[in-house]
């Protein structure tokens, strides 16, 4: 029986830039109406984190979720030991423990993705289950048998390899051949019909479609998303200007992914709110007209990375980030920001490390605001504390000579600077 939002789920996907192609859309569009349909997308651990490149998918699945329809989230413990071919050069391999040790990890980071309670609870599961039993010669008789050698080659990053110097090996070469594999037996143990990810998959992705149709003589579905991009026209991917934006708190702060998304560019905004955010469809049209309107509020910023900071770090991490972003400017206490959470603010913030020796003073206020960078020099710096502009730990400084104080390090380590409302700096000290 079909659900309320089964006949919308596309439309929607749509309406959010989500879909690139489709095997049979009409055909997809029938069988999610028909009833809950159990889908699947995968990750390979091929690192310690999955990164914002990943989000895309995952935010695709929880809609497919929302709209009633059961998800398996794949973690590639079997496939992430050789890696999708890359388009410049063969992957260098990582060792099964290492992978092991990756898998555990990303199985932790697509949990807040989806819900595993209720008739249609999510399961995650690692390819490596089915994989591993299967001997070679199986595998070749049963499964490499219905792969045909001069299609595999015209997948495109195939064909690319093969045109390099580098070529490329049978492992990678075969790896077509591996997620297709994976979409057969989780048809096969969970009536799997529906494949999604990413368009630069879609060969990978028909494989399956076209084994299951050889293997089982059934028809089953796949559906890709669009790599984004920004409006400069470069690639939404692993890195945005030479950062990672990875979803692993040790890898990469709360504080730090905030940032990233409350940074985005008006031009990128409204786009990524539409694939990102679950607000509907009249409260991001709002914030479009709001950011064309009044673009330094960035609202529509503040509104996209609160909702995937909370969505990827928790709703109290979340908490803990905005009060910091509040309170270095200002707005708030800085004694209550946890040192966890001032370290990583600080650390991401245009800052200073001065070594002081056991009882030496440490620096005058005017010459750490010269060293961090606020004023070009310290007859400026003087001339900012006398005019009212400088801060020390959100107080203002009224004296040319203040000098701060052991007392005044934020969990012993820390001191803040601000001149006038914008412009921000840490201080660290440290034992000389």
């Amino acid at each position: 029986m079909a659900r309320p939002g089964d006949q919308t789920v596309l439309d929607e996907l749509h309406w959010r830039g989500l879909v690139a192609e489709a095997t049979d859309e009409d055909a997809l569009r029938a069988a999610l109406a028909q009833g809950p349909v159990t889908y699947y997308v995968g990750f390979d651990p091929t690192a310690p984190s999955l990164h914002h490149g990943n989000l895309v998918q995952l935010v695709t699945a929880r809609r497919f979720q929302q709209a009633g329809h059961t998800p398996l989230l794949l973690i590639g413990g079997s496939t992430g030991l050789i890696g999708d071919p890359k388009p410049d050069a063969e992957r260098t391999l990582n060792d099964p423990e290492t992978v092991a040790g990756w898998v555990e990890r990303l199985k932790r980071q697509v949990e807040p993705f989806v819900s595993f309670e209720g008739p249609n609870a999510a399961r995650i599961v690692n390819n490596l289950d089915w994989t591993a039993p299967v001997s070679i010669l199986t595998f070749l008789r049963d499964i490499g048998r219905h792969f045909r050698v001069n299609k595999m080659i015209q997948k495109e990053v195939v064909k690319t390899r093969l045109e390099s110097d580098a070529g490329i090996g049978y492992a990678e070469f075969s790896y077509q051949i591996l997620q297709a594999f994976d979409y057969l037996e989780l048809y096969r143990r969970y009536g799997c019909t529906l494949q999604t990810g990413g368009s630069d998959q879609w060969g990978n992705i028909t494989a399956g479609v076209d084994l299951i149709r050889r293997a089982e003589g059934a028809t089953v579905h796949a559906l890709a998303t669009p790599l984004l991009t920004r409006s400069d026209g470069t690639k939404f991917g692993k890195s945005a200007g030479g950062l990672t934006v990875w979803l692993d708190p040790e890898m990469m702060s709360p504080y730090a992914f905030y940032q990233f998304w409350f940074n985005t560019a008006d031009a990128d905004v409204a786009q990524y709110l539409r694939v990102f955010s679950f607000r509907s469809r009249e409260e991001l049209e709002e914030l479009e007209k709001t950011t064309a309107e009044r673009p330094a509020a960035r609202e529509a910023q503040r509104v996209l990375a609160e909702e995937l900071t909370t969505l990827v770090h928790g709703q109290e991490e979340t908490v803990r980030v905005i009060a910091a972003s509040a309170a270095l400017f200002g707005r708030g206490t800085l004694g209550e920001i946890d040192a966890r959470t001032l370290d990583a603010a600080l650390r991401e913030a245009p800052h200073v490390r001065v070594e002081v020796a056991g009882g030496t003073p440490l620096p005058s206020v005017a010459d750490l605001l010269a060293d961090a960078g606020l004023v070009q020099s310290r007859s400026a710096a003087r001339r900012t504390i006398e005019e009212g502009g400088a801060y020390l730990n959100n107080e203002r400084v009224t004296d040319v000579d203040a000098v701060p104080t052991a007392g005044d390090l934020l969990h012993g380590r820390w001191l803040v600077l601000r001149r006038g409302r914008r412009s921000m700096a840490g201080v660290e000290v440290a034992a000389g």
